[in-house]
Parts: C-alpha cells; structure tokens; sequence
C-alpha cells in the first residue's frame, strides 16, 4: 500500500508541474494506453519477466491516471475505480462471497460453472449488460473478438454437444469458400472466408486453444525464418529479389531444421 501511496503522490506532482503530464486528457492518452498494453502482451508473450513487471507498471500508471481525470472533473477517483472493482468481483463470484438473501449461483465447484454462471450474473448487475454479447467491446481485433462472441454464446448454453462436430461446419465453410473463389466474387468471397475463419476460431475454441496466442506463435516463427533468408542473402551478396523461390525455400527449411 506504501508503494501504491508513493506511486499515486509521483502522478500528482507529475500532474501538477510536468507541463506534458499537465496537458494530457483522456483522448490524448488513449494511443499511448494502447501501445503499452501491447507491449505488455508481447512481454507476456516472450515469458520476460523483467518486462512483464516494467511494463505492469506501465499499464497501472495509465489506470491512474485516468482515475486522476476522473478525479479533477469531479466524476470520480482511484478508491472509486477500487471500489467498483471489487463490489463487481464479489457479486460475480457469490460462491466465494455467499450473499445474505439470493442463494442463487452459490453452488460452482468448477472453473466451468463459474463460467457459466458468470454472464448470467453479469445480466442481473445494476449496470451490467443488457444482453449476453453486449459485453464484448466494439474496438477489440477481430481475431479476439470472435472467440469471445463465441465464448459468451457458450456460457449460456449455445454450443455444440461434441467438439468433434466442429468439424464437419469448417469443412462446409471450406467448401463454400473455394467455390466462391471459382467464381472469382470478391464479395461473396470476403464473407466466406470470414465464416471459414469463424469456424476454425471456434474450432480452437473448442479444443482449448488460444487462435491469438497460436497465430502469434507462427507470425514469430515466420520472422525467425525470413531473417534467416535474409541474413543469408547479406553475406552472399545477394538481393532477395536476385533468389529463386527454390533457393529461399530450401534457406527456409534450413532454418526450420536449426529451430529443433
């Protein structure tokens, strides 16, 4: 609490006679809020530790600083932004936090009923939302917001019975896909190939798989690859644009092999 205290008094004298901090507002502080979150995915990603916590920080800083705008206007503060949080945690988790007169969602023993009682309980706060995909942001990437559509879709039951049938609706979407593509419409291809790519996010979904996390793998590797190829050409003196396709192919598999 010391250093959380220490923390809140920087932000004040920071507010007070840095004249950058001064002239931030919210709009203004949004982009920078973004990159850092980023940042602190890809520290997370890497397992770095050091950065994980540097860049927590990050992150916390921005929170409180928007609680010190909230403050300044008068519409709230840091104890307000606590509060709500932690009124917000112990009604949605009633298993843990039992409430005197509704018994209701008391009885969660696993990680998949909290779940499943979590966007129920979510539909009966005060200021919760007002259906069940409500909750998910209108600014979130496509990628993540598809899996969390699909998610809440879940939890109130909307699902397929096995996981294993998953598969015959992304061989369908496949196979629409391809023949709108034989047909050359851009239009009726775009749509396909984002229900093709739906299906495959619900089928990670459904076999426990972060689609995010697992593409972000790849783009790595697809990197590590390419830098591979290239650092190649550097020391041959050769452009890329001078490498046959069979050269770079066989590069890339060398660097694949180097990764085992």
């Amino acid at each position: 609490m010391r250093a959380f205290g220490r923390l809140l008094d920087v932000l004040d004298q920071l507010r007070e006679k840095c004249p950058w901090d001064r002239k931030q507002t919210n709009e203004s502080l949004r982009p920078n809020t973004i990159e850092e979150v980023y940042e602190l995915c890809d520290a997370l990603m890497r397992d770095d530790k050091k950065n994980i916590c540097k860049e927590l920080g990050d992150v916390l800083m921005h929170v409180m600083f928007y609680a010190k705008i909230g403050s300044e206007t008068g519409d709230f503060d840091m104890a307000d932004v606590c509060n709500q949080e932690a009124d917000k945690l112990i009604f949605r988790h009633p298993h843990v936090y039992p409430p005197k007169e509704d018994a209701e969602f008391t009885d969660a023993k696993t990680s998949e009923q909290v779940l499943q009682n979590w966007e129920q309980i979510k539909l009966k706060e005060k200021d919760g939302n007002k259906t069940v995909l409500s909750g998910v942001p209108v600014a979130l990437p496509s990628l993540i917001k598809a899996y969390r559509i699909q998610d809440k879709a879940r939890n109130v039951g909307f699902d397929w019975q096995k996981k294993e049938d998953v598969w015959a609706k992304v061989h369908e979407e496949l196979a629409e896909l391809e023949a709108e593509l034989a047909r050359e419409d851009k239009e009726r291809s775009t749509d396909e190939l984002g229900d093709f790519l739906f299906s495959v996010i619900n089928a990670a979904r459904l076999y426990k798989l972060n689609p995010e996390n697992a593409l972000e793998r790849t783009n790595q590797k697809f990197i590590s690859r390419f830098g591979f190829i290239e650092q190649h050409s550097i020391r041959a003196g050769r452009p890329l644009t001078e490498m046959t396709l069979g050269e770079m192919d066989a590069l890339w598999n060398e660097a694949k092999n180097n990764e085992k």
